[in-house]
């Protein structure tokens, strides 16, 4: 995978709008506006599959196919393909820039620098091809390696929950249900809902993984005119020359397109990306709520020299969970972009979706793969203050073990009706205490109830009212959704 060199990312800047028109740059610098993910969010990995290197180089891989394709027809020799073979690589971005400076065309400037460095076989590159037989084609490519990366990571992501699921699986904690306090649930159960929904995120980005398709080989308006042409009485067909240069590059073609591949497939693409930053906001945000001092339950960890603010030197921000959070809105924001470049594709080509798809392609992967990065490091490192579980269940567990207490109060005889209103009494009253700081008083205010010692004994009233035992089957399915993960995953 090449890696984009310095030089490389400030002419990749100045042509972002697909027509180089600044003066020429040989390094970057941060006297001028940079991207993020030029180099604060996103993996070297990834920025190298979006690099304007490695895109060329795909183009260039393109040409050499469609030329050893067309060899096999009689229209080139194997000399010319030789040559193209043997300067495949030597991608010069420079030289590719000072071109298309003036034909305003990058990748007709791109060819003619190919050409130029090709003496015996510059003359038949990209014979018989549109610039979207081409540049499609490596923009499926890129979305597949783009996709099977997020994969890697999120499988990396997903071990760390399933490990988080194990461990915590037993530990009752305080369930909230609107922000307030509900029934005992358990830590791993909790783990076990974001493990889940990554789990559909990963099977929705496997399936348009799986799907993506190039334009293949189909000429101006996806009718192969031109290739046709090209092959009559040569004995092989449009078809079968597209197919084997798409063999070549061991991608699937759609059956038909106009001058472009479907833009349905970006949009897949990035619903799919979408949907995963989705579930990983979710566990961010539940996890900066965790984090507040009056829960004070899960933290991501905080290192020795961190900074929390800049005016309060006590803060403890939780900025790892807050940069996912603000991501993953910037991903979630980018299919409907891509929904208007499908909807408004019109008839057989229209050209202003590419400016657009020169940033929203890249940096959905980018910020996703960011997103991944740091949920990696998150879950792995989360920090559980077991003492702040026990006191906030202990605080407001007595609230939920009022159900089982009712129930047995009726089992044992005991009319419903005037149960539910005298635990209601009694809990109006705890949440009283509870406001003025004080311990809940809902266990004793129970047991020593005339009206339900009558039914059932002090005694079993405590018992009852100890929560941590009020969890269900929420340890067993817990531990059964991770061993679902690592199984689903592919992880030991």
């Amino acid at each position: 995978m090449a890696r984009v060199s310095q030089s490389g990312w400030a002419l990749l800047a100045k042509s972002r709008c697909g027509c180089y028109t600044g003066d020429m740059s040989n390094h970057f610098t941060h006297d001028t506006f940079l991207t993020p993910f030029t180099w604060r969010y996103g993996t070297t990995e990834m920025r190298a599959i979006w690099s304007e290197v490695h895109k060329r180089r795909l183009w260039r891989r393109i040409w050499v196919a469609l030329a050893e394709a067309q060899q096999t027809a009689g229209l080139v020799s194997s000399d010319q393909v030789a040559d193209l073979n043997a300067h495949a690589d030597q991608v010069d971005i420079a030289l590719a820039h000072d071109v298309e400076a003036e034909i305003h065309h990058d990748l007709m400037a791109e060819i003619r620098v190919f050409a130029g460095q090709c003496p015996v076989g510059g003359g038949i590159i990209h014979l018989g091809a549109t610039s979207t037989d081409v540049e499609d084609n490596v923009d499926a490519l890129r979305l597949r390696g783009s996709l099977d990366l997020v994969l890697v990571r999120l499988a990396a992501v997903q071990e760390g929950i399933a490990q988080q699921i194990e461990r915590w699986a037993e530990t009752p904690a305080i369930g909230w249900t609107h922000l307030q306090p509900a029934e005992p649930t358990t830590l791993g159960y909790r783990m076990a809902q974001y493990g889940q929904d990554l789990m559909m995120d990963q099977a929705q980005l496997r399936d348009v993984r799986n799907g993506i398709r190039g334009k293949g080989l189909k000429g101006a308006v996806g009718t192969s005119a031109s290739f046709a042409q090209l092959l009559a009485g040569s004995g092989i067909t449009p078809a079968e020359l597209e197919s084997r240069v798409m063999a070549t590059l061991d991608l699937q073609s759609f059956a038909v397109t106009t001058q472009t591949y479907p833009r349905k497939q970006d949009w897949l693409v990035l619903n799919a990306l979408a949907g995963l930053a989705g579930s990983l906001y979710r566990f961010a945000f539940d996890l900066r709520l965790l984090q507040s001092p009056p829960l004070g339950e899960w933290s991501e960890p905080f290192g020795s020299a961190q900074v929390g603010s800049s005016a309060m030197p006590f803060k403890r921000n939780p900025i790892n969970a807050e940069n996912m959070d603000s991501l993953a809105r910037f991903v979630a924001a980018l299919p409907r972009v891509a929904w208007d470049n499908a909807a408004h594709s019109l008839l057989e080509r229209t050209l202003d979706d590419s400016a657009n798809r020169r940033v929203i392609l890249p940096e959905a992967f980018l910020a996703t793969d960011e997103l991944l990065s740091r949920a990696d490091r998150v879950v792995r490192s989360l920090q559980v203050n077991e003492v702040a579980v026990a006191r906030n269940l202990e605080a407001y567990g007595a609230f939920a073990a009022t159900e089982p207490v009712m129930m047995e109060l009726v089992r044992a005889g005991a009319d419903r009706q005037v149960m539910h209103e005298l635990i209601r009494g009694h809990c109006m009253a705890a949440w009283t205490a509870l406001a003025a700081g004080e311990p809940n008083p809902l266990p004793q205010l129970l047991a020593s109830d005339p009206a339900v010692t009558r039914f059932i004994s002090e005694a079993r009233v405590l018992e009852l009212m100890d929560a941590t035992g009020h969890v269900g089957d929420a340890p067993l399915r817990a531990r059964a959704l991770a061993a679902r993960i690592r199984r689903e995953t592919g992880i030991s």
